[in-house]
């Protein structure tokens, strides 16, 4: 099977019609099981915040649109998402839009929570240690002005500086699914990935421009971690086109260091792609109407939303969308959760 992939780095640019190739991703490799250790029983149990006990302690019948809540107390912050509808997809008289983001279609989305930040280094270093969870040791990098895969880079290793609070990334869709599933065992809590629709929902928080924030690529580094003028100065070999502002981050930032769209996500442009629950589709023919993922197709491929750190004035949009194999570890991918609510 082939599906249309598209590559970012400056060697060959958005907009180019790109060439269709086949892969079979890596076999899925089983998730090791945590073994639960007994704690001493004079070890202190870790104080939970008072309100994030009382978050959690809270029916989730009873949770607003707009709440922020956790299930533990280092589990990911959640923002409870209204139902709604609206019009997926860019209209044709979008500029930098693609064939792929059509043909414009109606959705009706559930309510749902959204995590209000990517997933972090931290969050993800805490499930490995767990559970033992194998992330590989193999990651497409942009490295001297060069994009390709490397032996001895991975999510601990990205080939750039990182702390525990940015997003993290040299992830694939398994790796994603392996923490969705582990964070759900341990809060009896769904936790899944975004389906597409819900993605788009989530980033257009009520918007119809092209961006959340409005039409110009210009207002992006006040909201997004993109290419801008620090990039182009710090990351060696760009060549392709920047943002004309500056974010102040070459590379991944913190969490939540730009503004938030109107749902109060942040990072909902920008930072790292994230990869959806979603199978590859070329378009939106045939897609579903009411927010659930769309599980056929090029299910080999996995479809991955809202740009990076590396990213064009063109990809900075809502509608923008890739596919890559569900087994493809890059230094730009990474993702954010959902979690079901009755």
């Amino acid at each position: 099977m082939t599906h249309r992939i598209r590559i970012l780095w400056g060697a060959v640019l958005l907009g180019v019609a790109c060439a269709a190739w086949g892969f079979l991703p890596d076999e899925p490799k089983p998730v090791p099981k945590a073994v639960p250790k007994a704690a001493p029983k004079a070890a202190p149990k870790p104080q939970e915040p008072a309100a994030v006990a009382a978050q959690r302690a809270k029916p989730v019948a009873e949770r607003r649109p707009g709440e922020v809540f956790r299930d533990c107390a280092d589990c990911p912050e959640m923002v409870v998402i209204p139902a709604g509808s609206f019009d997926m997809g860019s209209p044709a008289s979008e500029s930098d839009r693609d064939n792929d983001e059509g043909p414009q279609h109606r959705v009706s989305v559930k309510p749902f929570a959204a995590g209000k930040y990517e997933v972090t280094r931290g969050q993800f270093a805490a499930f490995v240690n767990a559970t033992g969870h194998n992330a590989g040791n193999e990651c497409s990098t942009f490295e001297g002005g060069k994009a390709e895969k490397r032996s001895g880079r991975n999510w601990q290793n990205s080939g750039y500086s990182q702390a525990d609070n940015h997003p993290v990334v040299c992830l694939n869709w398994d790796d994603a699914k392996a923490y969705a599933a582990w964070l759900s065992s341990k809060t009896n809590k769904s936790y899944r990935l975004l389906s597409e629709a819900e993605w788009e929902y989530a980033a257009r928080a009520g918007s119809s421009t092209a961006r959340f924030w409005g039409e110009s690529p210009d207002q992006a580094c006040a909201y997004a971690n993109v290419m801008d003028a620090t990039g182009k100065s710090q990351v060696p070999g760009v060549t392709w086109e920047a943002h004309n502002c500056n974010d102040g981050s070459a590379y991944t930032a913190s969490v939540g260091s730009y503004k938030p769209n109107a749902f109060g996500l942040y990072d909902m442009s920008g930072n790292v792609w994230e990869w959806t629950e979603d199978c590859w589709n070329g378009s939106y023919s045939g897609a579903p109407s009411d927010g659930s993922a769309w599980t056929s197709g090029d299910c080999s491929g996995r479809v991955l939303r809202g740009g990076s750190w590396n990213g064009i004035p063109q990809i900075a949009r809502s509608a923008i969308r890739i596919g890559d194999g569900a087994s493809i570890r890059y230094d730009i991918y990474g993702f954010r959760l959902a979690r079901m609510l009755p």
